[in-house]
């Protein structure tokens, strides 16, 4: 049942690398938007998220059919997505800047559609501390996998980056009908509770979020570490090209840092066990932020050494997808207890949310920023590397020593969240 409540992921996954890596510099270089529209772009799009992920979270919650709260969306989101994402990816020629916009807006929405419902459905499998890190140790395991094959289907390609996203595009469309078949029959969806939803408005569903404190301070330091995660992803290719002149290793520099997550995925479920989930999570960024520092020492033909860092890095990852998403459902008990009212769908819709929003700010305000820093290449060579090197390493070190004070002192730990789960049992 955990294989197949994860399988969805992978293929979902197939988008994370084009969108955050290929898709800034195919847009922006072989269509010609630029980096600084590019980034405009998608940030605006991620502006719209602030409207559909808890208007979709919200609704979800709400839902009553005979096929579940959280199928009906997921299944309704493949008829949006798909022709978005082909033509997001496999553009008609002379395609602009509204083209790109509403092709990102659409695979974005649909993305929504399942991602909250699907979240907020792993959250509703099983109340108990560990094995709701399992479960998301599953899923997020299939995510790293699902980016993996990303990184290596453009080495199979070798096409140039159109035809990659092309062959990406169709993988993932391929792959997703099957995956979500092993979802429907085969994982059950906790039963709804019963009667009516209560019916209040929107604003007054959202208010929880604001008087939550564990899950205000959990987002921020969500948000944080995902600025700190995606500058480097969206840097990761100028880096290799301009400041290790390894342009044809950026495939095999991306794939052991994929794999580098996936195996180390167990040892941070091992840690969490051992531990908390919070000081796990902690632990693996003070360990991402303490490698990231060697990158300054690096120039020309270092890439060795890179693909080192690359692996030592990457382990982190698998923390980071792993971990945090455990702690959400811990939250949502939490909200459960003091309210009442099962509202996984609400916060999964605000985690989305920010997830998106960290990684539109990091390309949105990154690419532009690194510009107006005065990173320029030409065929006089390359102007500004100190600020591409500074936004790639330096920055996000400091994000994520933010991110580690806002949670090494979570409150929610083992025993809160047994106190929590005692005190919906009695009351159910």
């Amino acid at each position: 049942m955990l294989a197949a409540y994860g399988l969805p992921a992978f293929p979902l996954a197939l988008l994370g690398l084009p969108l955050n890596v290929y898709l800034p510099a195919f847009w922006g270089d072989v269509m010609g938007l630029g980096l600084t529209t590019v980034g405009a772009i998608l940030l605006a799009t991620r502006l719209l998220d602030g409207v559909t992920d808890p208007l979709v979270g919200w609704l979800s919650d709400r839902t009553r059919t005979g096929l579940g709260r959280r199928r009906p969306w997921i299944a309704a989101a493949v008829p949006i997505a798909a022709p978005a994402v082909w033509l997001l990816f496999v553009p008609p020629t002379g395609a602009g800047a509204w083209h790109f916009f509403l092709c990102a807006s659409l695979v974005y929405l649909g993305w929504t559609m399942v991602n909250v419902p699907y979240s907020a459905w792993g959250a509703e499998l099983s109340p108990d501390y560990n094995e709701r890190t399992r479960i998301t140790s599953w899923r997020e395991a299939a995510t790293i996998a699902g980016i993996v094959a990303s990184a290596v289907v453009p080495a199979v390609v070798s096409g140039g980056i159109a035809a990659d996203l092309r062959a990406l595009a169709m993988t993932m469309l391929a792959l997703s009908v099957p995956a979500f078949v092993a979802l429907f029959t085969l994982v059950p969806e906790p039963v709804a509770p019963a009667g009516r939803p209560v019916r209040r408005s929107l604003r007054a569903f959202l208010a929880p979020l604001r008087r939550n404190r564990p899950f205000l301070r959990l987002l921020a330091a969500w948000i944080v570490n995902g600025i700190a995660n995606g500058l480097p992803a969206a840097l990761f290719l100028l880096i290799a090209t301009h400041l290790l002149d390894a342009e044809a290793q950026s495939g095999l520099l991306l794939l052991v840092y994929f794999v580098a997550g996936v195996a180390a995925v167990p040892f941070w479920g091992w840690l969490a066990r051992r531990t908390s989930k919070h000081r796990a999570w902690c632990a693996s960024m003070l360990w991402a932020g303490a490698v990231f520092a060697f990158v300054p020492l690096l120039g020309p033909g270092d890439w060795p050494i890179f693909l080192v860092i690359c692996v030592l890095t990457g382990a982190s990852l698998g923390a980071d997808l792993a971990l945090p998403p455990a702690m959400q459902a811990d939250v949502i008990d939490l909200d459960h207890a003091e309210s009442g009212q099962p509202r996984a769908g609400l916060f999964f819709a605000a985690w989305s949310m920010a997830q998106k929003g960290g990684n539109a700010l990091a390309v949105g305000v990154g690419l532009p920023l690194l510009e107006a820093l005065g990173f320029r290449t030409g065929p006089e060579g390359v102007a500004g590397l100190g600020a591409l090197v500074g936004l790639y390493a330096v920055t996000p070190i400091a994000l994520k020593l933010v991110a580690v004070a806002l949670m090494w002192r979570f409150p929610l730990d083992r025993s809160a969240q047994a106190a929590i789960r005692a005190r919906l049992e009695r009351r159910g």
